[in-house]
């Protein structure tokens, strides 16, 4: 006996055993990356700081926990009553933050709250409550997004108004990631492929012009492209995190023994972790690493699928986008395919608020789940 679906979305379902191997594999994926995010933390800094890092993380990690599980438990259609609400408290936030007496400055970008050394990025918030908004807009909108005022120029403006915030901070990456996210919903939800192109081409030109008129990041953009000219410089980063990966081999010079992380790689401990696992444990490990993220995406993808309304169905297709597309960014940013932008490795990078937010989105994807489209009696 099928379970009751909403009006208009499709009744077709799935045998209950199918779903839970997704929501074990991904629970599983995810329990695997921490474990070895925790390690590997502490493998990278445990001559610079000892266990800070670690315990900082494992309280981060604690409370992300409890946020993935009060996910997981609600129904997440009661979201569709706080997207608007969400957004305007991420707007205020990403505007809080770039007053000079509430902002926190590192590295030339003001993108931190800080409260007694507990540190939070406003931008990872934002982007879950932007993919809510979307998922209620797709839902509620659905019938009218293949148009282009409904499609793309209302939800465009609501997107511009939180990108250029994050510009602002400045935050080239995540500003990126998040368009990337919130147009693969848009096309999800309905929106047509050509009324994309416009917007495509104008973004395009004015990040080209920006980058042309930012020596810093053009720097960063010629050592991408010419390495072995700039590895001394700019380029040092990226070139000693490809040291380490070769150096590693296989199967990696032993957990702890790993020379670059001694002050070779800049951010070792957060965005370019994945060299110091490389090195450490090689290239099979990381292998791994890349598999389980393919697995979490796959997963994520059969529960958007197999969701039970349209909400559910954009909402798990968003978060899904979120950790997969970061993950490929800083990746490929460690390996040297892509100019560095400043995302951590979900779930096992240094960072608080990363893990929380990516905590809450394997949460909101369990919870999809638990209430997908499923056949009741069918193994």
């Amino acid at each position: 006996m099928s379970i009751c679906v909403d009006a208009g979305w499709p009744q077709s379902g799935v045998p209950v055993g199918e779903m839970k191997v997704a929501v074990t594999v991904l629970t599983f994926c995810v329990a695997a990356l921490l474990a070895l995010g925790m390690v590997m933390l502490y493998s990278s800094s445990m001559t610079q700081v000892g266990t800070r890092y670690l315990i900082m993380q494992l309280i981060w990690c604690a409370l992300g926990l409890v946020s993935c599980l009060a996910a997981a438990s609600l129904d997440y259609r009661m979201l569709k009553k706080f997207a608007w609400p969400l957004f305007v408290l991420a707007l205020l936030l990403l505007a809080a933050v770039l007053e000079k007496h509430l902002g926190v400055i590192r590295g030339n970008a003001r993108r931190w709250f800080s409260f007694h050394g507990v540190s939070f990025q406003p931008s990872e918030f934002a982007r879950l409550a932007m993919i809510i908004l979307l998922a209620w807009y797709g839902e509620h909108f659905q019938r009218q997004m293949p148009t282009l005022k409904r499609g793309v120029v209302i939800p465009g403006l609501l997107i511009a108004a939180m990108l250029l915030l994050i510009f602002r901070e400045p935050d080239w990456g995540t500003t990126i990631l998040l368009a990337a996210v919130s147009g693969g919903m848009l096309i999800v939800a309905g929106a047509r492929w050509r009324y994309f192109i416009p917007p495509m081409l104008a973004g395009l030109g004015g990040l080209l012009f920006l980058l042309w008129n930012n020596p810093l990041r053009m720097k960063r953009i010629f050592s991408w492209l010419y390495l072995e000219e700039h590895k001394s410089d700019t380029g040092f980063q990226t070139y000693q995190s490809i040291l380490a990966l070769g150096s590693g081999g296989w199967t990696g010079l032993g957990l702890g023994n790993g020379r670059q992380k001694l002050g070779f790689v800049p951010e070792h401990h957060t965005d370019f972790i994945l060299a110091i696992i490389g090195e450490e444990l090689g290239l099979i490990a990381t292998l791994l690493i890349v598999a389980a993220y393919m697995a979490i995406v796959f997963c994520g993808i059969y529960i958007a699928r197999h969701a039970r309304d349209a909400f559910g169905m954009l909402l798990a297709t968003g978060v899904t986008f979120l950790i997969g597309l970061q993950a490929m960014i800083n990746i490929g940013v460690v390996t040297g395919a892509l100019p560095n932008k400043g995302l951590p490795l979900p779930f096992i990078s240094y960072g608080g608020s990363n893990l929380l937010a990516m905590l809450t989105c394997v949460g909101l994807l369990v919870s999809v789940a638990r209430r997908g489209r499923v056949i009741e009696g069918e193994n």
